[in-house]
């Protein structure tokens, strides 16, 4: 029997033995991705080779590597090329983890790692909303509450309803436009926040605010967005995105309308404080006011004129009883210092004219002319260094001895050995200093 017929014998047996839809549990290895599927499927006793065609693995909305235990649907089949029993898969799912659970965290963990829960994007909410745009489906029952809750607590807010899908297919492309229209032209038509809202579900039903494009256009919208999606236990991407996320569409409408009764009890207390300070402030002036009416200036101006008046008439007078004392102690002296003050300075001037002579005659006297006019010389060298010893004439060959009418230069011709150091005339006896008189001061006129 050849092996073809073998094979077609066998492949025959699986196609009438084996239903025509099968699901095995396995874990997934030796994934290959080559736009086809290529992995096996195995447990701990056996192990089967698998198949997705491209078509097929394009669906798959998780991320199937080696290891992970999944759930495949597919039809099992003999591949003779090989000659081996494959499993030609059209579904695969996680096990444990359903496939939207499974895409739904992964896209939590994407746009968290870009930032897109993080506080600091967060935009703030106006405290006073004039015009709020709801953007929910028209029938959907959160409409309602959201219109109740604004009605009951501030009637000057106005809603604008903006109708989109909230479930299937088309929903998520229309709330990602809705919100991407509010945010370019919501300043032009006064809106000041957005409510994005349905009402509870599956998550089938709540998938629309999972995908990726209504996470981008609440992340780009340039309005404040307060979302309320689903039952209280349910959280969305778009709830995640948001700048504000409350539990129900009744909550995400008390969040941003204001209440009036808050409001007018906060007026009504503000108005009270305002009222306390006046009346504090009329009082503390009051109370000045009576402060400065009991003041002299303000009582009696006129006495404080007269009594101005008074102590400059007694200052005056006081001057005029001084003044002739003060002359007549003052004057004379004045006179007597008028006159002695040019003698003063003559008698001082020749005194330090005395005293320079006899500065000049001492300069005189011991200068070095006056020394060479009483027979003295010196004697320079080559250089024009003065010579003040025998040893050091002899050697400096050529002399210039200087008398007090002129020079004359001389060469040497020997040292006497002779010679003798010549004694030291005695210094003569230090000459008395006069006392110089002390200078001319004011106690010479006392």
């Amino acid at each position: 029997m050849p092996v073809a017929v073998l094979l077609a014998h066998i492949k025959a047996a699986v196609n009438t033995h084996l239903p025509a839809k099968v699901r095995v549990v396995g874990e997934v290895s030796n994934l290959s991705d080559r736009n086809h599927w290529f992995f096996s499927l195995k447990d701990g006793e056996a192990v089967i080779r698998c198949v997705m065609f491209a078509s097929a693995a394009r669906a798959v909305r998780f991320k199937a590597r080696d290891g992970v235990e999944v759930v495949a649907t597919g039809r099992v089949d003999v591949y003779p090329a090989q000659g081996s029993v494959q499993l030609y898969v059209d579904k695969l799912e996680p096990v444990g983890v359903g496939e939207l659970e499974l895409r739904l965290r992964e896209l939590i963990n994407e746009l968290r790692g870009e930032g897109y829960f993080d506080d600091e994007h967060k935009r703030p909410l106006p405290a006073m909303p004039t015009r709020i745009a709801v953007v929910t489906s028209r029938s959907a029952a959160a409409l309602q509450d959201v219109i109740d809750t604004a009605a009951r607590r501030w009637g000057g807010c106005e809603l604008v309803l903006v109708d989109v899908r909230v479930q299937g297919e088309q929903a998520a492309p229309q709330i990602a436009g809705a919100i991407n229209q509010l945010s370019e032209h919501g300043g032009s038509l006064g809106i000041d926040a957005i409510i994005l809202t349905r009402g509870g579900g599956s998550i089938e039903d709540l998938w629309a605010f999972n995908e990726r494009v209504v996470a981008d256009a609440v992340w780009d919208c340039t309005l404040p967005i307060v979302a309320a999606i689903g039952h209280e236990t349910d959280v969305t991407v778009a709830e995640l995105v948001a700048d504000h996320r409350c539990a129900t569409p009744t909550q995400a409408a008390m969040t941003l309308v204001p209440d009036r009764a808050v409001l007018e009890q906060q007026v009504a207390q503000s108005a009270d404080r305002l009222t306390h300070a006046l009346k504090r402030r009329a009082e503390h002036g009051r109370q000045r006011l009576r402060a400065a009416e009991r003041h002299p200036a303000m009582s009696r101006p006129e006495r404080l004129v007269t009594q101005a008046r008074q102590r400059l008439g007694g200052l005056a007078s006081r001057l005029d009883r001084a003044l002739p004392a003060f002359t007549a102690a003052y004057l004379p002296r004045l006179d007597t210092l008028a006159r002695a003050l040019p003698q003063a300075v003559t008698r001082r001037i020749a005194r330090d004219t005395e005293t320079l002579d006899a500065l000049q005659r001492e300069l005189d006297a011991i200068g070095p002319t006056s020394v060479l006019a009483r027979g003295y010389t010196y004697t320079l060298g080559p250089d024009g260094g003065l010579l003040r010893s025998a040893e050091a004439a002899s050697a400096a060959g050529r002399l210039t001895t200087v008398f007090p009418d002129g020079r004359v230069d001389s060469g040497v011709q020997g040292a006497s050995p002779a010679a003798q150091p010549i004694a030291p005339a005695p210094a003569p006896a230090p000459r008395r200093r006069r006392r110089r008189k002390p200078p001319l001061g004011p106690g010479l006129f006392d």
